[in-house]
């Protein structure tokens, strides 16, 4: 198997009173891939599923996500998430709530067959 990477999609998403890296991680992703539509594995000749997308997720607290929930929303393919110290975090002044942005990388790899020279 030969991986070429195909795609690159960026998102963020926030979860703007509850501070939850889970939901604002859930919500980058979907800011990734919910404005495109991508034609790269009909194009080859491959079902939407030959696809493999790798999501890296940045999130001040990495190891508060639910990477489950967050690979739950990919429509197609199969994916892998690794989450990195990333992200912004903004304490309101009274204490009370914090808003918290992710970042996310959606990375679609297709298995090219390599062509002979």
């Amino acid at each position: 198997m030969t991986l070429k990477r195909m795609v690159v999609e960026l998102g963020m998403g926030a979860d703007i009173r509850g501070g939850d890296s889970t939901k604002a991680a859930v919500r980058a992703l979907r800011d990734a891939l919910w404005r495109n539509s991508l034609d790269v594995t009909s194009i080859l000749g491959l079902p939407l599923d030959a696809m493999h997308v790798d999501v890296r997720i940045g999130v001040p607290r990495p190891e508060t996500v639910d990477r489950a929930a967050v690979l739950a929303i990919l429509p197609h393919g199969v994916g892998t998430v690794s989450v990195l110290e990333g992200g912004l975090e903004i304490p309101k002044d009274d204490g009370t709530s914090t808003t918290l942005l992710a970042h996310a990388a959606a990375i679609v790899y297709v298995d090219v067959q390599e062509r002979a020279p």
